[in-house]
């Protein structure tokens, strides 16, 4: 099923040395960008991650500390692939949990204000995992009706792009409306939805440090927005302050953005900590 897309579409994978968002680096990038006309643009590169690459990933993926010694860096590439992706939704591979989280914290390190905030962000996986709740090569073999391993080599960033992008469409095709007699197996053809059902949960940062809480007034009760709907505020999601606004323990203690600041959380997490100081007290 053709997209029905408002604006570009980039369809992407990573490889990396591990999967730890702050430490690890990329060594791997491949996208399809999918315009609103239907065109598809591909491209794919290694990354020279300034680190040697572990045997185990080398072992799985097939790249070695070879393949990528020549490679630019991704501070290299950084302005050239936020000026191919500004304006553009995102969609991946289990990407809302770990692709764009380091590819956010990449572009951090290397000075570039990549604001992801701006995009929808479609993952597949979560869809399956809603939808039947299996892996890629079983998506692939449930909706493209063929084995992955048959088409593709797997750990590969070109190939689990492609395979990711025809699971894409075969997930709009087998749950278009008409297509499911339950309402709720009701994949609708359009960016916004499936970002929204792509969502888990409701964090505010990548890592998952801050949620948006509901506020309350002081009877208790929600407070409501002009639509109806209630009022979100960023609060903590861990430590002695969990379930407190973000605001109210900068006032409350304001040693505590300085302790985060200098602890080893996600560089996403504290631009977001930061975002929230300066609007609340401008400074």
């Amino acid at each position: 099923m053709k997209l029905n897309l408002t604006k570009p579409l980039v369809v992407f994978d990573l490889e990396t040395t591990g999967l730890d968002i702050v430490n690890d680096r990329i060594i791997q990038i491949s996208y399809i960008k999918v315009s609103p006309d239907g065109t598809e643009k591909r491209d794919a590169f290694f990354i020279n991650p300034e680190c040697d690459i572990p045997a185990i990933v080398q072992e799985l993926t097939h790249i070695t500390n070879e393949m990528v010694k020549d490679a630019p860096t991704f501070k290299d590439k950084a302005k050239e692939l936020s000026e191919e992706f500004a304006g553009c939704d995102f969609a991946g591979y289990n990407s809302n949990s770990y692709d764009i989280p380091l590819l956010a914290e990449e572009f951090i390190r290397a000075g570039v204000n990549f604001d992801f905030s701006k995009s929808r962000l479609i993952d597949a996986m979560v869809i399956f995992r809603k939808m039947e709740r299996r892996n890629l090569a079983a998506a692939y073999k449930f909706y493209c009706g063929r084995k992955m391993e048959d088409d593709f080599q797997a750990h590969r960033a070109d190939e689990d792009t492609e395979a990711t992008w025809r699971v894409l469409q075969g997930q709009l095709d087998m749950y278009a409306p008409g297509m499911q007699e339950e309402e709720d197996r009701v994949l609708l053809n359009d960016m916004d939805f499936l970002n929204e059902f792509s969502r888990q949960g409701n964090k505010v940062d990548f890592a998952g440090r801050f949620f948006w809480r509901e506020m309350e007034g002081p009877d208790g009760k929600p407070l409501l927005d002009k639509d109806g709907k209630p009022r979100m505020k960023e609060a903590f999601n861990f430590g002695k302050y969990k379930n407190w606004f973000v605001t109210d323990v900068l006032r409350k203690d304001p040693g505590y953005y300085s302790w985060m600041m200098q602890g080893d959380f996600a560089a996403d997490t504290k631009q977001v900590l930061t975002r929230i100081r300066l609007q609340e007290f401008g400074k």
